[in-house]
């Protein structure tokens, strides 16, 4: 990975902003070459972190500061690798206490986590040095087979994550 971001964007932890954000990414991963389906599981994946930080980091302020960097580099084996990075200086937390919440438990929201770790390939929490915390979300670019994560072949409604086979656009928080 190169050291210097290709694209940084700073926001505060306003929920306008989000659309934004999830346009951005999942136009940058589109150009990149990557399929609808994962443009729009980023795009998902960001929203989900950065209403996380929002809500549960920034407890609902909308002054807070978010820091979202995009970087791309090719493996060895010719595929391309994206990697998203949130920080914010937000409450911090152990990193061991984020964890998927149990889909047996259903309650209004709680699933961001899950959701992110189903549909990026690596998810890693950490805490910033001086304040807040990072998350850094990794998303490979498949071979072309067809999707396999557990949202689609599971979920007769994940047409709400491929905007191009449902017709709808882009997923919306």
């Amino acid at each position: 990975m190169t050291t210097r971001p290709h694209i940084r964007v700073e926001l505060v932890s306003n929920p306008l902003y989000l659309a934004g954000v999830r346009e951005l990414v999942s136009s940058v991963a589109k150009r990149l070459g990557f399929n609808e389906t994962n443009c729009s599981h980023l795009a998902l994946a960001v929203d989900e972190a950065l209403c996380n930080v929002m809500r549960h980091g920034y407890e609902r302020r909308m002054d807070g500061p978010i820091w979202v960097r995009i970087e791309h580099d090719e493996r060895a084996d010719g595929r391309l690798e994206l990697r998203l990075t949130i920080e914010d200086e937000a409450r911090q937390v152990d990193p061991g206490t984020i964890k998927s919440r149990d889909l047996c438990d259903v309650r209004p929201g709680g699933l961001g986590v899950h959701i992110i770790k189903e549909v990026m390939d690596e998810a890693k929490y950490e805490r910033r040095e001086k304040a807040g915390m990072r998350l850094t979300l990794i998303k490979r670019q498949p071979s072309e087979a067809p999707c396999t994560q557990s949202c689609c072949v599971e979920r007769p409604t994940c047409a709400t994550l491929h905007p191009a086979a449902s017709g709808k656009g882009a997923p919306r928080s």
